[in-house]
């Protein structure tokens, strides 16, 4: 059966044209480049990653040229690679059978019901005394970060200061923006939101001193990621998560675990603050909840301060319209449903091991390329030597290390590896694959890493590798960039 004939107007590009893959690769950039965020693909295309790239399988990519990569970027929200049979056969099933509300604003929802119950389920089983405790879905992970802050204002709302750490990611939103100690990314939008405090990742008894220092009863909450995603994979000291839960419980302050990266797998564990030893009042989930096919955000609370800002006639203090909506609810249920039965977070652990192993093994072999290795689960980080080994002032030198992640993002591309980028910690470079990766594939990318770094051993070989013409243009398009930069060991 012949496609049907589009009845848009002259110049509009219909859905089937883009279902079909009648919109060439060209012109999908000449478009984004015209109509979308210009600056950031016009760098990704010098780098040359800009795609579009289309699925082989759920773990291997294909660009215009027919080169297959495997994907281990996805920014942890592709816990199962892209478009897993697992969810596109159910939602399948889910266009064909359902019929409850597509979106349920104002009524009892099944799907929304569902996950709610097996979410506190789930983690009444790793935290007991969340028995009770309550959900509030959303879109995304800044979303259920921006409704955490505001279940713990109502908590304390005679408190004027929220703690964060350096290094520290939760958001872009104006919120979690202020928790989120980047100049690079706050600065032009000052004032932001008042009395955000930050004190030195896993530094406890910095920590007490400040708390100390500001009064206890002032203190909203103390948000914190058990481990560090776009800071680069940092991981606490033994000791600091279970201890900044006891401070805080003795004084009454809200914690907050954001687990929009670590929760749910991907650090090995199904929350990473239980496993540390953290019984969080609030926790912030939502990347591996989307299955990589839709957005769902969640915010659970334990009961009295879900029911302090939502009790009663305020029960509609907070809202979001299209947070609890049947096909994301349906998407999160499946990929709960599918983490539980596969017991992704063992085997998350597992291939974690093996994975850092091989890391270790390749920053031994080339530690004038690789400064550090990092990682817990299928969080994994490479941190980099700048590419210019002598003392620069402070705007170069930040430059330098975006500059050295950049080019290494480059080079692990043309090994047929994609990667992620860490924003609060210039040059590291992460890989997240999918907790369900075959075990060959897996074993695959990292003989890809080696090759990478065979290739360029050390890492002044990133920039003397690089075309100069290319050198150039980004050169050009870093100078272009803010002045100010965000200061970054790493």
């Amino acid at each position: 059966m012949s496609a049907p004939v589009s009845t848009l107007p002259s110049g509009f590009i219909s859905a089937d044209d883009v279902l079909h893959d009648r919109l060439g690769a060209s012109e999908v950039r000449r478009l984004e480049l015209h109509y979308g965020n210009a600056e950031l693909l016009y760098g990704l295309e010098l780098l040359g990653v800009a795609g579009p790239f289309s699925r082989v399988t759920p773990w291997e990519l294909e660009d215009e040229n027919g080169v297959r990569r495997i994907n281990a970027s996805g920014y942890a929200a592709t816990p199962f690679g892209e478009m897993p049979p697992v969810l596109t056969d159910f939602l399948h099933g889910f266009l064909d059978h359902n019929r409850s509300m597509g979106l349920p604003q104002q009524s009892s929802a099944p799907w929304r019901a569902a996950l709610e119950a097996n979410l506190i389920r789930l983690l009444a089983r790793e935290l007991p005394s969340h028995a009770d405790s309550q959900v509030f879905f959303c879109s995304s992970g800044t979303e259920a970060v921006e409704g955490a802050l505001k279940f713990a204002k109502a908590f304390r709302p005679d408190s004027k200061f929220q703690i964060s750490f350096g290094s520290g990611y939760h958001g872009k939103t104006l919120g979690s923006l202020s928790l989120t100690p980047n100049p690079e990314y706050q600065d032009i939008f000052r004032p932001l939101v008042p009395g955000a405090l930050t004190v030195p990742y896993g530094d406890l008894d910095a920590l007490k001193a400040l708390i100390r220092r500001v009064g206890p009863d002032k203190i909203t909450c103390v948000i914190v990621e058990p481990i560090q995603g776009e800071g680069g994979v940092n991981i606490p000291p033994p000791g600091f998560l279970s201890g900044l839960g006891e401070y805080c419980r003795k004084h009454g302050i809200v914690v907050i675990a954001d687990e929009i990266q670590t929760g749910l797998g991907r650090t090995g564990h199904w929350f990473e603050s239980a496993a540390q030893g953290l019984d969080p009042d609030i926790i912030t989930l939502a990347k591996p909840l989307g299955g990589g096919m839709t957005a769902v955000g969640a915010t659970i609370a334990r009961h009295d301060i879900y029911k302090k800002m939502l009790g009663g006639l305020s029960s509609k203090r907070h809202s979001n319209t299209f947070g609890g909506g049947a096909l994301a609810m349906a998407v999160g249920l499946k990929s709960l449903e599918y983490l539980i039965e596969n017991d992704l977070p063992a085997r998350s652990l597992e291939l974690g091991r093996v994975g850092l192993e091989r890391l270790r093994a390749t920053q031994q072999n080339y530690p004038r390329l690789l400064e550090n290795v990092r990682g817990q689960g299928l969080l994994l980080a490479m941190q980099f030597q700048p590419m210019l080994g002598v003392p620069l002032p402070g705007v170069l030198k930040e430059l330098v290390f975006e500059a050295t992640a950049l080019l290494a993002l480059r080079e692990l591309h043309e090994s047929g590896v994609m990667a992620n980028l860490s924003l609060s910690s210039k040059r590291t470079v992460r890989l997240t694959p999918a907790l369900d990766m075959p075990r060959d594939v897996f074993d695959t990318l990292f003989d890809r890493v080696d090759d990478f770094a065979k290739r360029r051993p050390v890492s002044r070989d990133l920039l003397t590798g690089t075309p100069p013409v290319l050198t150039a243009r980004l050169a050009k398009f870093a100078a272009s960039k803010p002045k100010k930069r965000t200061p970054s060991d790493g």
